[in-house]
């Protein structure tokens, strides 16, 4: 499913001189990805702009739904708009670390002399791959969660006193149902802190159902999203010609102080224990800036500090057990939080 071999080991070269026309083509063709998706995806815009996002701030995406909400169907049709390589894991209560990372096996082809004796060598694990889907993330203990840590923080894992880097671009894309559903294990704030965007994605409308229901009476397999006509628009040069004109959008101070402003008011909440972290303030700029520039912007403004604030934030967020008691909810709470902080002009 990849155009061109993923680089897997060893540091990355330095990115070229940036280039505006470069640029330009690879906002196109990725904005075209969201042409692509929706021939096998009905309703979940937001979920799609959400990805694309995180893959141009190098960042991961946390999907929420219940079951048959498209949550699989959705990644799956983005690997494939996008000619990278994508794994999936299925994550359960039995599933290991070593299942995700990979581990040290017995390799009989080395070692030598006559006894025959073998060696260990490293077995890649899903994890090495451009598009990871980890299918129900919050299925599996809290230990086996943590595994995926290192590899989303710092692109790399090591095993055996040895690092290995991870292809890049490389983007984790967990989906969880619901955390009062059954057989569920609520993710713990670290690593929710180490998703980029966390969204949600609902029960589509009735219009958008009824397309649903045509589609499949006309024949449509979401096993085979080829067979929708989906086809591969953009690539990872594409990626990384956009993080690099990503990083040349400009910020002002007073939309700086906007984004401090907003984390700094969710601190203060009497609903909140806790509010958003210095990373989490960082983590609203780079996807405001990921955002103007997919608007053909090369600046940012309040709209997309506003644009970004729930699916960058709210995952941040812990209640006090008393607002919890009460039926406080969380994404209320941030709402009144970035509204009581003036919007700059």
């Amino acid at each position: 499913m990849t155009d061109q071999p993923a680089q897997q080991h060893g540091t990355p070269p330095p990115p070229p001189p940036a280039d505006h026309g470069t640029h330009e083509a690879a906002r196109e063709r990725l904005t075209a990805v969201r042409h692509e998706v929706a021939k096998a995806v009905v309703g979940q815009d937001a979920a799609v702009s959400g990805l694309l996002v995180a893959l141009l701030c190098g960042g991961h995406v946390l999907m929420e739904g219940v079951p048959g909400t498209a949550k699989t169907l959705l990644v799956r049709t983005l690997a494939a708009s996008l000619a990278v390589e994508t794994r999936r894991v299925q994550f359960t209560p039995d599933l290991m670390p070593g299942d995700i990372t990979g581990s040290m096996v017995i390799d009989s082809h080395q070692g030598s002399g006559s006894s025959g004796g073998g060696g260990l060598s490293f077995r890649e694990g899903p994890v090495f791959t451009n598009l990871l889907l980890a299918d129900e993330i919050n299925r599996t203990p809290p230990k086996t969660q943590s595994a995926l840590l290192e590899a989303m923080e710092e692109g790399q894992v090591s095993a055996d006193g040895v690092t290995r880097h991870l292809p890049d671009p490389f983007l984790v894309a967990a989906t969880q149902n619901p955390v009062e559903y059954e057989g569920t294990y609520p993710l713990p704030e670290a690593q929710l802190d180490r998703f980029l965007l966390k969204v949600v994605l609902p029960i589509p409308e009735r219009d958008a159902e009824l397309e649903i229901l045509s589609r499949h009476a006309g024949g449509f397999d979401p096993r085979d999203v080829a067979a929708a006509g989906v086809s591969a628009v953009a690539g990872a040069d594409d990626i990384t010609a956009g993080r690099r004109a990503v990083g040349t959008v400009q910020v002002s101070p007073e939309v700086a102080a906007y984004i401090v402003d907003i984390a700094r008011a969710t601190r203060v909440s009497p609903s909140l224990s806790l509010g958003v972290s210095p990373r989490g303030a960082t983590a609203l700029l780079r996807a405001a800036r990921a955002w103007a520039w997919l608007g053909g912007r090369d600046f940012v403004t309040p709209d997309d500090v506003k644009a970004l604030a729930h699916a960058t934030l709210v995952h941040r967020l812990g209640l006090r057990p008393e607002a919890e008691l009460e039926g406080v909810d969380v994404a209320q709470v941030l709402a009144s939080a970035v509204g009581s902080v003036p919007v700059p002009r």
